[in-house]
């Protein structure tokens, strides 16, 4: 099932999450239908709170569907240890068309529960550090638009007002 995306300006985005507490067939199936999601909108990664869940849960592949090995179920991540600087063009599903340099750690090592819940670690570096970055800023009620400059961040939010005013949002 692919579900609509949520678009910046709901609140579910802007808020931190709760933590999954059942690991069983609904989360197999939930986690599988936002794999499903995040392909039909081209995406890397996805969270939950993108569709409405307010759940500390994303799923990310840095290889858009070209390597099954590369596909990461983060249930209640948290970050371990930050390292480096990289800036890159950064984008996201929920602000769709917008689009910004935004600085993050090259190297990221998360700490997580998978489908099933068993813990584990994952250290990624470039693309894979800034997916785990920006699906656990979802988790935490915050989006990559927090990271960017004042004025950028701002001309993005007036844009999306005047979109919402013209019904085009």
């Amino acid at each position: 099932m692919i579900y609509p995306i949520v678009k910046y300006g709901q609140e579910v985005l802007e808020r931190p999450t709760n933590p999954v507490c059942e690991f069983n067939s609904n989360l197999e199936k939930l986690v599988a239908d936002m794999f499903e999601t995040m392909y039909a909108a081209n995406g890397v990664g996805l969270a939950a709170p993108q569709i409405g869940l307010p759940l500390r849960l994303s799923v990310i592949d840095v290889s858009v569907g070209e390597d099954s090995d590369a596909k990461l179920v983060l249930a209640n991540p948290v970050i371990v240890t930050l390292e480096g600087e990289q800036a890159q063009e950064e984008g996201c599903l929920s602000l769709p068309d917008f689009r910004a340099k935004t600085p993050r750690p090259e190297r990221v090592t998360v700490r997580a529960q998978d489908i099933h819940g068993q813990e584990f670690t994952k250290t990624g570096e470039g693309l894979l550090a800034r997916a785990l970055c920006h699906e656990i800023d979802h988790l935490d009620g915050r989006l990559f638009i927090h990271h960017v400059g004042r004025l950028k961040r701002e001309s993005i939010k007036r844009k999306v007002r005047q979109m919402m005013k013209a019904g085009e949002w």
